[in-house]
């Protein structure tokens, strides 16, 4: 069965401008996704899915292929990952080429390793699910959230309130990294997350969402930690 890895970089940026293409600790961030794919040897084909010319030739300049350009309906602010992902098979389906397995992968995710990749795939493999999403737990529990009612603090669960920290279950977040998911399931259902879908458990010093600058230098910083923790 042929797996493809779809790295999805769109264009429009509007808080962080050019934001797949930035560059991030000496690099455009979208390098990194690249690369981690391309090294972890699991894939007939690393492809980004884009609609700008820019993002294509750098992406092509670090290995990935880039054979079609992303439609403008794909590429609107409401486009969902499983619109991209499916309409990027659906035109490889067109030139009669078929990947069973789809790895769709964040252009801003520069914690992926390899490794990382190669472990998720084993994953997927031995719990025979449809699918699988890498998680990391909240550093503070949901549990114990608190909403402003009335300009006055309440507990959001007030039936946890009293309970403590420890003993409350462990709840997770998507890392917005990577994705694996059967193209039949995908197909299927719509989304990356099917009902059967596994997992693998990422550390926080890992994980950072990028949605703004200072978002940036965070990732940045714990990147930096991530390589000479590494290098070590």
């Amino acid at each position: 069965m042929d797996i493809i890895a779809i790295i999805t970089a769109r264009g429009g940026s509007k808080r962080i401008p050019q934001k797949n293409i930035k560059e991030f600790c000496g690099k455009p961030i979208i390098a990194y996704s690249i690369e981690a794919a391309l090294n972890s040897g699991i894939f007939n084909e690393v492809m980004v899915s884009t609609d700008s010319g820019e993002i294509a030739r750098i992406a092509e300049s670090y290995g990935a292929s880039v054979p079609f350009l992303r439609s403008e309906t794909a590429s609107s602010d409401y486009a969902t990952t499983a619109d991209v992902l499916l309409e990027v098979i659906s035109n490889y389906e067109a030139q009669g080429k078929y990947f069973g397995l789809i790895c769709c992968i964040y252009p801003t995710a520069p914690f992926i390793t390899p490794e990382k990749l190669q472990n998720a795939l084993d994953i997927l493999y031995a719990t025979k699910a449809d699918s699988l999403m890498p998680v990391v737990q909240f550093s503070f529990p949901p549990q114990r959230a608190v909403v402003i009612k009335d300009s006055k603090l309440k507990y959001q669960y007030p039936e946890f309130s009293s309970v403590r920290s420890q003993d409350l279950e462990n709840i997770y977040h998507d890392c917005g990294q990577f994705y694996f998911c059967y193209t039949s399931a995908l197909q299927k259902y719509k989304t990356v997350i099917t009902p059967d879908t596994a997992t693998i458990i990422m550390p926080e010093e890992e994980v950072q969402d990028i949605d703004n600058i200072s978002d940036w230098h965070i990732a940045e910083l714990k990147y930096k930690i991530f390589i000479l923790k590494d290098g070590e």
